[in-house]
């Protein structure tokens, strides 16, 4: 017996498995170089916003072509790969359809026939995704930001996902094995008529060749995640597990501003007195963010997460309006310069050496950062929970308490309320003045 395929496809698939792992080991690397954040609580909330957001696809069908599409494509294509056991074991073990000689046959049958079937519908979806990106052209694929690499990256998983299920169908089109079967060939039986009169030999080849670049395929598409947007796929389920279940517009409190707010406000208090480590006078190293180091792991997972969609910007009221801010940018921003971080880690033994850049000036303006309105419109709008506000609300800490560089407007404001307890330049004797104006 010739083990020879049998030990390529080993290869093969050890090697795809392999290099995946690796990145996944140096995501996870670089997910933690971001600061650590309690998401212990409302565990059974994260658990149904999973399901319904991840799982269920709740946000993605509010926008009903692009989201009933998404949706064959993403059952489509989960479903399909349930074949991709059966290919690994025949690879494996030298075998041919597994499962049709350990299941009944109108069960295999069913099964393969409904993969057909998804396969077809998803082929069709992902005609329309790339007509809707690259000839109709809707806006938001074509923002400032989708920049070469955004459009190409998006058009190569389409066009990967048409040739993954051709080659399922033309692999079961010219199986003669299984078309002797009858069943489970819905769409194949079609396709085989294509062939005309070919030999069972060439068919035998025409299989043979649609099944390896088949499975092939479905490895390098497995490793051309991690540089991809579409990384989402495997991301979008921590994400929205680990996403916030607070209100929206609940804003984080800094601790130690907190504490030391209170201090001074407590009468039995000494705020010139030393106080003791640990105690409430502790301050964090830094207030806010400037760089990537400074955020904590679910935003930088919130990064890794993005899908590119444009909801977010499509539904900023600053973007609308002509302003610099888009919130996907944030993000596309945030991802670019952890994966420079983790270059530099990587080329400097584990350590990062300073570069000189930050994702604060050097990826995200200030403008970009004053522009946003802090309406939430951009969190409610992603389809897999991603929040770019925390991250512009981190940076603006930063500007304000770091640098004291907040834009003049609001460093009136906030004199304003520190002497009259309003944002309004008038006495507080005149409050009841302001009442009625």
């Amino acid at each position: 017996m010739n083990y020879i395929p049998n030990i390529l496809f080993a290869i093969a698939l050890i090697s795809g498995i392999g290099y995946f792992a690796t990145n996944v080991k140096k995501l996870i690397r670089n997910l933690k170089l971001g600061r650590d954040v309690d998401v212990s609580d409302n565990k059974s909330q994260r658990w149904r916003n999973m399901a319904m957001i991840a799982l269920g696809q709740s946000k993605m069908v509010k926008r009903p072509i692009a989201g009933f599409l998404h949706v064959i494509v993403y059952v489509g294509f989960v479903i399909i790969n349930i074949e991709v056991l059966e290919i690994i074991l025949d690879g494996l073990f030298g075998t041919h359809r597994l499962f049709s000689t350990v299941l009944p046959a109108s069960v295999y049958g069913f099964l393969i026939g409904s993969f057909e079937i998804l396969a077809a519908l998803v082929f069709v979806s992902v005609i329309i995704f790339w007509m809707r990106r690259n000839i109709i052209k809707i806006k938001r694929f074509w923002s400032k930001e989708m920049t070469s690499w955004p459009k190409n990256d998006a058009n190569f998983i389409l066009y990967f996902e048409m040739v993954l299920m051709t080659l399922f169908l033309v692999m079961n089109a010219t199986d003669v094995h299984f078309q002797a079967m009858d069943t489970g060939n819905i769409i194949s039986q079609h396709i085989t008529s294509w062939f005309g009169n070919t030999s069972s030999e060439t068919f035998h080849i025409i299989e043979r060749t649609a099944w390896w670049l088949h499975i092939l395929g479905i490895l390098v598409f497995l490793n051309y995640l991690y540089f991809s947007k579409h990384l989402h796929i495997l991301l979008a389920f921590p994400n929205t597990f680990y996403g916030k279940t607070r209100p929206k517009g609940q804003f984080d409190n800094n601790e130690a501003v907190t504490k030391e707010v209170k201090m001074m406000m407590d009468p039995n208090i000494d705020p010139f007195a030393a106080q003791p480590e640990g105690s409430v006078t502790d301050t964090p190293a830094k207030f806010g963010a400037s760089d990537v180091q400074d955020l904590n792991w679910v935003q930088l997972l919130n990064a890794y997460t993005c899908t590119e969609c444009g909801r977010c910007t499509s539904e900023c009221p600053a973007n609308k309006t002509g302003k610099k801010l888009s919130p996907r940018k944030i993000m596309m921003d945030t991802r670019d310069r952890l994966e420079e971080v983790g270059k530099n880690i990587d080329a400097n033994k584990g350590m990062f050496k300073d570069d000189g850049k930050q994702l604060l000036d050097d990826y995200i303006t200030r403008e970009e950062l004053w522009a946003c309105t802090t309406c939430n419109a951009c969190v409610e709008a992603c389809p897999v929970s991603i929040d770019p506000l925390s991250i512009i609300m981190d940076m603006r800490r930063y500007l304000v308490m770091e640098q004291s560089a907040a834009p003049m407007e609001l460093n009136n404001m906030m004199t304003n309320v520190e002497n009259n307890g309003a944002p309004w330049p008038y006495n507080q004797m005149d409050r009841l003045n302001w009442k009625n104006e």
